[in-house]
């Protein structure tokens, strides 16, 4: 079937595929989404970090097996949220595809007014047995570098984070399942202050604290964004890179060593 994704042609009638990741990126620099969405330039690659998706498979895997016997994780039930089980829906692997977003089935849906197909991939959804809503779940891991200190979503740089499960949000709803206004972020902490032992003649164990952190989404901010994404994608002038864009600020300092050079 075919596809619009990839560079944007103004000439293709199909949706446009766009991430929930490549949304991010507008909202951090319009002008960084511009160069990679309409102008084809990829951003530099980073390595994907292993051991975050490998507590992911982890989590997964145990919220599977709950999923399945349709009963609460005893996590969950020691946290006091014994009403909550693992959503079992026959869509459910499909939207947790992300590297596939836009195909048929998978996590997405079509903003007609835009005429753009956004969509990502799910960690987990949670059931609520008492009201009958769906929570939307995003798994995140770290390793705090201070003893004690409470894990929150106060960081700065976790905005990203409350417009992933925002978004999220959003897509649930267009795909018809009643989807809560709270979701949860479950912190996988890696704790490097710990007494026990790490390595032993069999290998080596870490230990992680477990943090659940309710989340009351915000989504009045997504529909004036695509409208803006639109408009921005049928444009023929690159906007300028936001102050703090670190490639906006690496652009600007070659091009300034550049004059430089010229006069010399």
């Amino acid at each position: 079937m075919a596809r619009h994704r990839g560079k944007y042609d103004p000439n293709n009638p199909l949706p446009y595929e766009l991430s929930r990741s490549r949304i991010e990126n507008f909202v951090q620099c319009p002008a960084c989404f511009y160069l990679q969405q309409v102008k084809g330039i990829k951003y530099p690659s980073i390595p994907g970090f292993n051991i975050n998706e490998a507590t992911d498979v982890l989590l997964k895997r145990d919220f599977d097996t709950h999923r399945q016997a349709g009963t609460s994780h005893p996590f969950l039930i020691r946290s006091g949220l014994e009403n909550l089980i693992p959503l079992k829906d026959e869509r459910f692997e499909l939207w947790t595809q992300s590297l596939h977003f836009g195909a048929e089935g998978r996590f997405n849906t079509v903003h007609e007014e835009t005429n753009l197909k956004v969509g990502g991939g799910l960690d987990d959804v949670w059931l609520n047995t008492d009201t009958g809503q769906a929570h939307v779940v995003d798994y995140k891991s770290t390793s705090q570098k201070s003893p004690n200190r409470e894990i929150t979503l106060d960081d700065w740089w976790k905005a990203s984070y409350k417009r992933q499960m925002d978004f999220y949000i959003w897509v649930m709803r267009r795909l018809g399942l009643d989807t809560s206004d709270v979701g949860y972020f479950l912190y996988c902490d890696g704790d490097r202050f710990t007494d026990k032992e790490f390595l032993n003649q069999e290998g080596a164990e870490m230990q992680f604290k477990m943090t659940l952190i309710p989340y009351e989404s915000d989504l009045s901010w997504i529909e004036p964004t695509l409208f803006k994404i639109n408009e921005l994608l049928q444009s023929e002038q690159c906007p300028d890179h936001v102050e703090r864009c670190e490639y906006g600020q690496f652009l600007s300092a070659v091009n300034y060593t550049q004059q430089l050079n010229s006069f010399n």
